[in-house]
């Protein structure tokens, strides 16, 4: 394995971390409207992410930073091509954390509804997008031979990456309402199981599509060995465990298998892509390979010795968060985000 595969690898791992974690994040905050019945109820619900979701967001700023370290052609591409779109999710980012800092500082009903609704839309924006954004890197993009984007916004808002824009919010949702009854006692806890019960099938069902769309808008069957679909499949697969778990009240292994289904169909993406890392629908030879858009082999050489040395140091800093915030939250809990 060279450093250019291997730096492809752990930015897939970025995305995927930052999936897993702020995908209840989201979910959580696209709950709010529908759990939150009073003010209390709604002040628990976001107690439940209120020490995690900025350090959730990190990943994404990480998987941005090493995107531009590692691949500079890769992010300058993407990220100049898909400018509108990441316009409206930094500018959903910046109203998401506006709303966990300011929704206490009055006590107006008023003033705190809007803010929960910020919330709601800061949350329910990227978790469209972003899977938007990711899906038409497999898709195929208008990249001429300068590996200059020749698309707009309108571009990325094709129905096939809409689909799993969408397949995101439920899985968001999903993994959200479990979070909940994890984090939460009492009436809440009993609420979140049963709405995330409610949400299993239909995000079982958007999956499958979603896959099966993939075969026929994407270059995966010519490309991919039989082998590889167990890779989508076992996504199924896992997504079906969770849900069973979830029906026997087992509220930790249903997240935990969940979590696996993201980790599992963000690795199917990358799979996917492999070698190339931005899909030319103008030309094949256009696309962005691992190689075409990388950095030099110092740089990567470089890198690797600074990621070896500091990842442990955050993967245990932020285990060490959700251990210490492990408790579970019900109305009586003291309102301290």
């Amino acid at each position: 394995m060279d450093l250019n595969t291997l730096w492809f690898i752990l930015i897939g791992l970025l995305f995927a971390g930052f999936f897993f974690l702020e995908g209840f994040d989201y979910g959580v905050g696209m709950l709010l409207p529908f759990l939150g019945k009073d003010d209390r109820t709604r002040r628990v619900l976001i107690n439940t992410i209120g020490p995690h979701w900025d350090g959730n967001e990190v990943w994404l700023i990480t998987a941005g930073g090493a995107l531009f370290a590692a691949f500079p052609h890769w992010y300058a591409t993407m990220f100049s091509g898909f400018y509108m779109a990441f316009v409206l999710v930094l500018l959903s980012l910046i109203l998401r954390g506006a709303a966990f800092e300011f929704r206490s500082k009055l006590g107006n009903p008023r003033w705190r509804g809007a803010w929960d609704w910020m919330l709601f839309f800061g949350s329910l924006l990227p978790s469209l997008l972003l899977p938007v954004a990711l899906f038409n890197l497999l898709r195929g993009v208008p990249i001429d031979a300068t590996m200059t984007y020749r698309g707009s916004l309108v571009t990325l808002l094709n129905l096939p990456a809409l689909l799993w824009g969408v397949a995101a919010i439920l899985g968001f949702l999903f993994h959200g309402a479990i979070f909940l009854s994890l984090k939460t006692g009492g009436e809440i806890a009993s609420q979140a199981r049963a709405m995330a019960e409610k949400l299993w099938p239909p995000t079982l069902a958007i999956l499958l599509i979603g896959l099966i769309s993939s075969i026929f808008t994407t270059d995966v069957t010519a490309r991919w060995p039989v082998a590889l679909f167990l890779v989508p499949l076992l996504a199924v697969g896992t997504l079906v465990v969770s849900g069973v778990f979830l029906r026997r009240g087992r509220s930790g292994l249903a997240f935990a298998a969940f979590g696996v289904t993201i980790v599992l169909v963000v690795s199917s993406l990358f799979l996917a892509l492999y070698p190339r890392v931005m899909v030319s629908s103008l030309s094949p030879d256009w696309s962005l390979t691992i190689y075409t858009a990388a950095s030099s082999a110092y740089t990567l050489r470089i890198m690797s010795y600074i990621a070896l040395a500091l990842v442990p140091v955050v993967l245990l800093y932020q285990a060490w968060s959700y251990w210490v915030f492990r408790q579970r939250l019900v109305r009586e809990s003291p309102l301290e985000y």
